[in-house]
């Protein structure tokens, strides 16, 4: 074993926390370290694998961006990760899974 081996990981200071919908586990990561007006989401620990970008947290103008692969997935579960992400970025307490399909959502129907 080098010294290298023995070295802790320094833990990524941008990382919110973590979720889970109950069969992909989510990152959130800040845009930067201080006052941050982004949001990614990218699934398995893959960086690469963008869910979700949510911009305009600063000014108040919010826009979410979905991944080319998350785009045509149920409207629900794209509000449940929203909302899921927002907790894990402002709390940074992980969401274990989600329960169901739609807890949460109610649509007000007049």
């Amino acid at each position: 074993m080098t010294d290298r081996d023995r070295v802790p990981r320094l833990a990524d200071p941008l990382e919110r926390g973590r979720f889970s919908d109950g069969h992909t586990d989510y990152t959130v990561r800040a845009s930067s370290a201080v006052a941050p007006d982004s949001f990614q989401v990218f699934a398995d620990g893959n960086a690469a694998d963008i869910v979700l970008i949510v911009s305009g947290i600063n000014s108040g103008h919010l826009h979410a961006t979905w991944g080319a692969a998350w785009r045509a997935f149920a409207p629900d579960w794209k509000v449940w990760v929203e909302d899921a992400a927002f907790k894990v970025f402002y709390t940074g307490h992980r969401i274990e899974k989600r329960h169901g399909g739609g807890d949460g959502v109610r649509f007000c129907e007049g």
